[in-house]
């Protein structure tokens, strides 16, 4: 045979001495095996937790939240934004922004600026502005905006008496007084760009509420504000005269760090779910409730008699909504708008007084003489506790709107337009849907059907309506003190 076949003896025989290096190999690596295991098993470990650079560069800041349990909101310390009020934050940005919290399963952490440009320097260290802005050209480098979740537009601000202001041309060579690094700053400068000669003075420290205070008593002439603030604080600050616009309406939106797509489109999704169920109302309503329902003479009037008769009553007021846990200022807003603070006050309809009780309401309360001021104090504000008592089902702001609504036509007719309200397919426990069927008790084809018939529901609607305009002011007044007191201290607005 030649080299290049085997016979089958010498095949057989090295098939048997393989077998026999196998079975060597198999035992030498069993004896090896614990040796190598642990450390085998600290490689692949350690190796799964090595960070790939790829995965880390598309973290996004909406990962980031989700894994932390915190989103970070840039914002200013306004009335308009963010503020405390018997101490619990609160403020329009500030309550959306919760909401947006409340939307990604998240807690809400806030880091309060000073202005618009702060807030963008400030850019890199959170997860998203909310302080009233409107899209800037020039931070498009920096920020992307949302989606726009309420129009508003920007009006030249002036007194009253002022009459030399009638269109965009009396501008020239006046003074405009704005906050700097506010929004209003870069739209003016846009309108001397136009050719409009005018200066701008911007000051660092005052807020745009003291700058309209100062508009109002005409220690400045004129300055900017958007149409939600002017017609706000128009309330505040009867004189103010709200001007011409200087450029056509915008939408306020949030902004986030530029390129983060993800969180962006969970911002739009939000606004577009509160609007659809009603939450971007509710919270609108509790800070810009009827703005612009403005009656110059009536208010005008209202901040009169908070200087003149309210003081005569104060102690007497705080000490009962003390005793039956309302806010003062709500009592007062009440008692205004049913006696305009006059004791003597009568009604044809068997009312009297401060609170003008009926006297089978004097009766139940426990009154012996309604003329006296502060049994009626006293009866008025037990009656008023005593609905807000019997609405324990209906969520606080409603529970508040709604009876005050009973206090002022009776709870009969507030059951009346619930059941109108169910039958409409509204939500029975909103004041936004008995504020729509409270009137319809006033038509034939609906108070037949009613259990306690007709009702005149255009009143309590204009009266909650009412008591809410003067409550707002009562709390502004409150913050205007606190301004005035730091102004006075400091020697800066």
């Amino acid at each position: 045979m030649n080299g290049y076949i085997m016979s089958e003896k010498q095949f057989r025989k090295g098939i048997f001495r393989k077998g026999i290096r196998r079975k060597r190999l198999r035992s030498s690596l069993l004896l090896l095996l614990p040796l190598f295991l642990p450390l085998f098993l600290y490689c692949m470990v350690t190796c799964s937790h090595v960070p790939d650079p790829r995965q880390a560069q598309h973290e996004t800041a909406l990962s980031r939240i989700k894994e932390s349990g915190v989103i970070n909101l840039i914002t200013q310390n306004n009335s308009y934004c963010y503020y405390e009020y018997r101490g619990k934050p609160r403020g329009f940005e500030y309550e959306l922004a919760k909401a947006f919290a409340q939307f990604l399963g998240v807690r809400l952490k806030v880091q309060v600026v000073r202005n618009w440009d702060e807030m963008v320097r400030n850019m890199g260290q959170t997860h998203f502005l909310a302080g009233r802005l409107t899209p800037s050209s020039s931070c498009e480098g920096v920020v992307d905006f949302s989606n726009g979740y309420l129009t508003i537009q920007r009006h030249i601000i002036f007194h009253k008496d002022n009459l030399n202001i009638q269109t965009i041309n009396d501008l020239e060579g006046k003074t405009i007084y704005i906050k700097k690094g506010s929004p209003y700053e870069e739209s003016l400068c846009r309108l001397q760009q136009a050719g409009i000669r005018f200066k701008i003075e911007a000051s660092k420290d005052a807020t745009i509420e003291e700058i309209i205070r100062d508009v109002a008593q005409k220690k400045i002439a004129i300055t900017v504000a958007d149409s939600t603030i002017a017609f706000l604080c128009r309330r505040y600050y009867p004189d103010i005269q709200i001007g011409f616009p200087i450029e056509d309406a915008q939408s306020l939106v949030w902004a986030v760090p530029k390129g983060e797509k993800d969180l962006l489109e969970e911002i739009n999704r939000f606004f577009e779910t509160i609007r659809e169920d009603g939450t971007f109302y509710k919270i609108y309503t509790q800070y810009y409730s009827d703005i612009e329902v403005f009656d110059y003479l009536d208010i005008k009037a209202y901040h009169q008699r908070l200087e003149t008769r309210l003081p005569r009553y104060e102690d007497i007021i705080k000490k009962t909504a003390l005793k039956f846990r309302f806010d003062w200022r709500l009592i007062a807003a009440v008692m205004y708008q049913e006696s305009h603070f006059n004791p003597e006050t009568l009604d044809p309809s068997d009312m009297r007084g401060l609170m003008q009780l009926t006297s089978a309401t004097a009766k139940e309360m426990g009154i012996g003489n309604r003329l006296d001021p502060k049994q009626n104090i006293m009866g008025g504000v037990k009656y008023l506790r005593s609905l807000y008592d019997s609405y324990r089902n209906i969520p606080d702001q409603d529970r508040l709107l709604i009876s005050l609504a009973a206090y002022n036509v009776g709870p009969r007719h507030i059951i009346d337009a619930q059941d109108l309200a169910r039958r409409m397919n509204l939500n029975p426990y909103q004041w936004s849907s008995l504020k729509k069927t409270l009137p319809l008790l006033e038509k034939p084809e609906y108070y037949r059907q009613s259990k306690y018939w007709y009702c005149c529901g255009n009143r309590p609607v204009r009266y909650v309506q009412q008591v809410m305009i003067y409550y707002d002011i009562l709390r502004r007044k409150a913050i205007d003190m606190a301004m005035q007191i730091r102004y006075d201290e400091t020697g800066q607005g």
